[in-house]
This record gives C-alpha cells, sequence and structure tokens, in this order.
C-alpha cells in the first residue's frame, strides 16, 4: 500500500469513530464529559491526519531538469557588480 492509502485508510477509521461516537452521543448525551473528551481527540487525530497527508503529498513526480547553457553569460550582466570580498572594481578594498 502507498502512503497515500494507508493515510486514507486511517481518515476511513476516523469517519467510522466518529459515527460511533454519534450513536453513543444518543445513549449518553451530549453532556457527558468523557464523551467531549473523545470527540475533541477524534476532532484533533482528524486534524492531525490532514495535516500529515499535506506534508507529505501523492508520489511527486521528480523535478523537470532545466536545461543549462555551455555559452558564456552576456558580460554586460556583470558590468556594475562587486566582486564577493573584494569589493567594486574601480574602488579600492577598505
Amino acid at each position: 500500500m502507498s502512503l497515500q492509502d494507508e493515510v486514507t485508510a486511517v481518515q476511513r477509521c476516523l469517519d467510522d469513530l466518529g459515527r460511533a461516537l454519534a450513536r453513543l452521543e444518543k445513549h449518553l448525551g451530549s453532556q457527558d464529559l468523557e464523551l467531549r473528551r473523545v470527540r475533541t481527540d477524534a476532532a484533533h487525530l482528524r486534524e492531525s491526519v490532514t495535516l500529515l497527508r499535506d506534508v507529505h503529498p501523492a508520489e511527486r513526480l521528480p523535478p523537470e531538469p532545466v536545461p543549462v547553457s555551455d555559452a558564456p553569460y552576456d558580460a554586460s550582466l556583470w558590468k556594475d557588480v562587486d566582486d564577493e570580498g573584494l569589493g567594486a572594481r574601480d574602488r579600492h578594498a577598505p
């Protein structure tokens, strides 16, 4: 099973848990402290699984390579730049 299949299976289980808690709420009432705690925990689990899915999206395609030309760059691109650590060409280093 892929990661996405596993996450989907967990989400289905949480859906089942939500339905079971709704049935239990009919018997215990919505004011039961422990039931509210379990419902809150289930909601946190659902949020965590959603975050997990977002962090690990479906099978990613490898990034497409970017072709880089072997031709030299245009010298005008560098006319006003400083040489790293040396400063500008027309000034002295401090």
